[in-house]
């Protein structure tokens, strides 16, 4: 488990503009989530630069919280684990195969988060990026929830699965499977050397940035630039030019800032 002795509560709240109350409420852990989910990005462009990825809690707030980062799933929902920690929740971490986007069988490459709170149980997850969760999805029922222009359910499969879906033009698609093993920081460990190392790695050919919020998602991968507006509108979507207005766009629409001439790995979008 993640060790939240280290946690600077006061830092992430003011980073992620939480003014809530600190308690293990149904009405905290929404707010948490969707403070959390809109003000820092998930991002994996240390990865493009060559730089290690760092799962201890220290190393995991001096990114995203004190150099005003992002990061991809596990940075983000080890951090968030923390936080629902220090506030009294009751956190099971989890391992998940990504479905979105393909139907092959992934290995277990995605973090998120069950929490127990007010006697229910609910799915968490600020690590999915432009097509993840903005609140929570209740575990166990079924229920189709609303976040703002986007809907989502999580339910049960053969075999002791469970699947988050959302819904689009009135279609339910997958976006990730999961059972309810708990999992360990060493298991994040081995997969996270995989995604930020090896060739195949999407995370290693792709540079990407997503920023979802109630009335748009913003989606960045490789020179690509995506607004998608909920069910009903079209996306949006253009080229970037150059490296320099990539390095714009990322500072003006995602809040990061990195020094002229800063180059990735990636580049040009392939389609």
């Amino acid at each position: 488990m993640t060790d939240k002795s280290e946690l600077d509560l006061a830092a992430y709240l003011q980073r992620t503009g939480y003014v809530g109350d600190i308690a293990p409420t149904r009405q905290a852990l929404e707010a948490l989530h969707l403070a959390h989910a809109t003000r820092i990005p998930f991002e994996n462009l240390d990865i493009q630069l060559g730089k290690p990825i760092a799962l201890d809690l220290a190393s995991l707030q001096a990114k995203l919280v004190g150099q005003r980062r992002g990061g991809y799933c596990f940075e983000h929902n080890l951090l968030f684990a923390a936080v629902l920690r220090e506030f009294g929740f009751g956190v099971t971490q989890l391992a998940a195969r990504v479905r979105y986007g393909t139907t092959a069988v992934l290995p277990r490459t995605h973090m998120l988060l069950l929490v127990d709170v007010e006697g229910g149980r609910w799915l968490a997850d600020v690590g999915f990026g432009g097509e993840g969760l903005l609140l929570p999805v209740p575990f166990g029922t079924g229920e189709e929830v609303r976040h703002y222009a986007w809907r989502y359910r999580a339910i049960e499969e053969a075999g002791a699965t469970w699947v988050l879906q959302s819904s689009r033009d009135k279609v339910w698609h997958d976006l990730y499977a999961f059972t309810l093993e708990p999992q360990q920081a060493v298991d994040y460990e081995v997969v996270n050397h995989y995604l930020t190392t090896h060739p195949n790695s999407r995370f290693v050919q792709t540079l990407t940035v997503q920023l979802p919020g109630p009335q748009k998602r913003m989606i960045l991968r490789n020179r690509k630039l995506v607004e998608d507006r909920g069910a009903g509108v079209k996306l949006e979507s253009r080229t970037l030019a150059d490296d320099e207005e990539l390095l714009r766009v990322l500072q003006q629409s995602f809040g990061l800032g990195f020094p002229p001439g800063t180059r990735f790995r990636a580049g040009h979008d392939p389609n």
